[in-house]
């Protein structure tokens, strides 16, 4: 069938709105017609090439629809659903079925090589291949062969022009809350980064009841809406003494932290300010090959602890329906963090989420 989508054809290079064929469906997917796909930055270095996914490829990877056909294999959706799709994984390995999807053994595979695992790909433009399956979706597309355990249902009064998100950047924001440091009720947390994943994470320590909240980023408008989103404080990070600030805050040093930014010097900022004990977790992409150092010395007796997280370690057909659920009880209101546009703005919204203007956008269909 003929499906409009934005292809990216080149690193750095705007995206192409053009008409594609999709083929037929396998028998563990799902065709979905999507409604909405959020923009992350995920989206962006994968495009520019930081990760080697083949283009030109069709992105997107917070995509929320309605299932318009299933394959023979899939039995927990039906035609008329309303789905929120995440990241893919084999299902079978020993990570996934441990409870740990994220770390799937063969993420790559299922997320960036835009390829089936039969090496065949859904989307072609006069008989030259595009890359499709972009984490079992590739949503930025009016329509998408989504590999099952992609696939996530929501009731039938999902509001899925706000959802998309759910399925990356604010699952791993708060899933890196939630799910992996776990604080204490009265503990004191740092997050490096106001965007959408650090301001879901401080939303995520508000609902873990931590007494100090501290947001660090560059942007003043952004650190007034973490207070209001949660954060007890705020640090502007080009501060020469924040990491004083952050241990007079947090009495010491933090708790726990988190570095969102992707940046080197970011994290080493984060593994220096935090307590004894402390637990700091790593959810920002840095190109492959980045590096960044640790004071070994100190460090050694202080007894911290660092998770590299991926995608909140989360299990989406679980996670996804608790944040949901937490929005509808007003805890968790990431829907102030939202711009939409529509697909022909696709370049725009980019721009403006690079520029911080936006902080997620949604590519409304």
């Amino acid at each position: 069938m003929k499906v409009t989508a934005a292809v990216a054809t080149a690193p750095k290079a705007p995206f192409e709105i053009t008409d594609l064929e999709l083929g037929e469906l396998n028998l563990d997917e799902v065709r979905v017609k999507m409604v909405a796909t959020g923009v992350c930055h995920t989206d962006a270095i994968v495009r520019d090439q930081w990760y080697p996914t083949p283009l030109p490829a069709v992105l997107g990877h917070e995509g929320a629809g309605i299932v318009d056909a299933v394959g023979a294999a899939v039995n927990h959706v039906k035609p008329g659903d309303k789905v929120v799709l995440s990241f893919n994984s084999c299902g079978r390995c020993k990570l996934c079925t441990t409870g740990h999807t994220a770390y799937c053994q063969e993420f790559y595979a299922h997320n960036f090589a835009g390829r089936r695992g039969d090496g065949t790909s859904a989307l072609s433009k006069d008989g030259q291949t595009c890359s499709s399956h972009f984490f079992g979706q590739s949503s930025f597309s009016t329509y998408a062969n989504v590999a099952a355990r992609s696939v996530v249902k929501v009731a039938d009064d999902a509001p899925l022009e706000l959802l998309g998100p759910l399925g990356c950047g604010i699952q791993t924001g708060a899933g890196a809350v939630l799910n992996v440091s776990q604080p204490r009720p009265g503990s004191a947390v740092v997050i490096f980064g106001a965007g959408a994943v650090g301001l879901s994470a401080v939303m995520a320590a508000k609902i873990r009841n931590a007494a100090t909240i501290v947001c660090v980023d560059v942007v003043p408008e952004r650190l007034e809406l973490a207070k209001s989103l949660g954060a007890t404080h705020t640090v502007n990070g080009r501060d020469a003494d924040q990491i004083q600030q952050i241990k007079e805050l947090t009495g010491g040093g933090a708790d726990y932290a988190l570095e969102t930014t992707g940046v080197a010097a970011v994290f080493r900022t984060m593994t220096d300010c935090m307590a004894v004990l402390g637990h700091g977790a790593l959810v920002g992409a840095s190109a492959l090959g980045t590096e960044s150092t640790i004071d070994i010395g100190t460090q050694l007796l202080s007894g911290q602890k660092i998770s590299m997280v991926i995608e909140g370690d989360s299990t989406p057909q679980v996670f996804i329906p608790e944040l949901i659920q937490l929005h509808e009880a007003g805890l968790f209101p990431f829907d102030r963090l939202i711009k939409t546009y529509p697909l022909e703005q696709i370049n725009q919204a980019f721009e403006d989420s690079h520029s911080g203007v936006t902080l997620k956008p949604i590519v409304v269909f």
